[in-house]
Formats: structure tokens, sequence, C-alpha cells
């Protein structure tokens, strides 16, 4: 079976683009350079920023998405991933601008907490403003019976301070202790699990930082792209 060309819209950040670029080289099972999959990047930062659209503070990415999505079809991509959390609550939309399939990343980790943690049924979600607002992961996960802890009011302005003011920024050790109190905080509310729900959150928080299993979106991400690149998964099915 000939292998699929896995398309990356990045850029949202660019680390993080990176990062899921690196996972998907691990995850590919390889004895020479030539086993890897075919990988085409558009790495574009200049998407507008996605919480500030959903608050109303700014201009829809919307459309530098469709263009960068369609980079990507029109270099030989078959299927297209995105990691960011936040820019998966213009999906619907976007996926309507262009022919090949985009992988949901949201549905895909909510579809694994339950194979995993089939017993779990309250989840914390550490992520930005946009994407607790915009409420992707709540309805993603009340489908499987999962109700999302949210942090409280002042853990969230110290998580936004995590992830726009130190991980962006390249301030990698203080944004980690920032996430880690956030955890801790969601942990004693009741949290059997954390979902890393945001793209800077997953280059800080790993499994073993807290006593709860870390879901890794993604990573979940990853190893789907993976398998359905290399013909193990269908991907229309």
């Amino acid at each position: 079976m000939e292998e699929k060309v896995i398309g990356i819209l990045g850029g949202m950040g660019p680390e993080a683009t990176a990062e899921l670029f690196m996972r998907i080289i691990r995850a590919t099972p390889v004895e020479r350079d030539q086993d890897h999959l075919r990988v085409i990047i558009d790495s574009n930062p200049k998407i507008p920023d996605r919480t500030a659209a959903i608050l109303g503070e700014g201009p829809s990415p919307l459309p530098e998405m469709r263009r960068t999505a369609r980079n990507l079809e029109r270099a030989g991509a078959d299927f297209i991933i995105i990691p960011c959390n936040t820019a998966h609550y213009f999906y619907e939309e976007l996926k309507e601008g262009v022919r090949i399939p985009i992988l949901n990343m949201i549905e895909l980790t909510a579809a694994r907490i339950r194979e995993r943690l089939p017993e779990a049924r309250r989840v914390g979600l550490i992520a930005t403003t946009g994407t607790l607002r915009a409420g992707i992961y709540d309805r993603a996960l009340e489908k499987h019976g999962v109700e999302v802890i949210h942090p409280s009011e002042e853990a969230q302005r110290r998580g936004m301070e995590a992830i726009y003011e130190k991980i962006k920024r390249g301030l990698i050790p203080e944004g980690r202790e920032i996430i880690l109190e956030v955890v801790a905080r969601l942990v004693e509310e009741g949290a059997e699990a954390i979902i890393c729900g945001c793209t800077e959150v997953s280059l800080v928080l790993k499994e073993g930082d807290v006593p709860v299993p870390v879901i890794d979106p993604l990573q979940v991400l990853a190893e789907k792209a993976v398998a359905i690149a290399l013909g193990r998964e269908n991907l229309y099915g």
C-alpha cells in the first residue's frame, strides 16, 4: 500500500509545530532514512491569534488558515493535521475549504481518554481561555460521559501567563513551574486525568509530572497521523 503524505498546518506556534514533527519522526518505525514518512509543513506564524478572535478581540484566523491548508493540498498532502487546540474551534468551516481530510485532534483525544481511562468521569483541562470559552473539549467529552474541570479564574489567569508570557517567549522552566501549579489545583478539585489542551502546555507537561495520567493531544495526533500514513488505519474510517 502506498504511504500517505502528512500535511502539517503549523505556526500556531512554531515550536509546537516542530515538536509535532519530531513526535511523528519518533512514532515512525524505521531502520533507515527512507523508511520515514513524507511530511509537508507550512509553518505560518502570521495566522492571527485564535484566542483573541474567539473572545472578539482580534481578526479571524480562518482566512489565513484556509490559505495555508490549500497550500498543503496543492503541495501534495493527502490529509492535514493542526498542532493547535484552539484552532479547532474553526474546524468545521476550515474543512469545507479543502478537498482533503483534516484530522480533528479534539475528537481523537476524547476517544483516547475513553479508551485509556474507561472509568474516568472527571478530567482537568489546561488550555487557552479561547479553548475553554469555545467548549470544544467539553462537547467532545460529554459524548463519552466525561465532565471537564476548568481552572478557577485566578488559576486560568496564571495559565495564560505561562502560555503567552513564558512558554511562547522561550521561558520554558518558568512556564512549566506555573503550569504545574495549575495542574495541582485541578487534581485537588478531583481531576482523574489532565489534558494538555494547549500545544504550549504539551511542551512542558509530561506523564509522571503529576499523580494522575496526562493526556497529550499532540502525541495522540502524531500517533494517529503515523498510523494513517502507513495504512494501518483508515483515513476515512
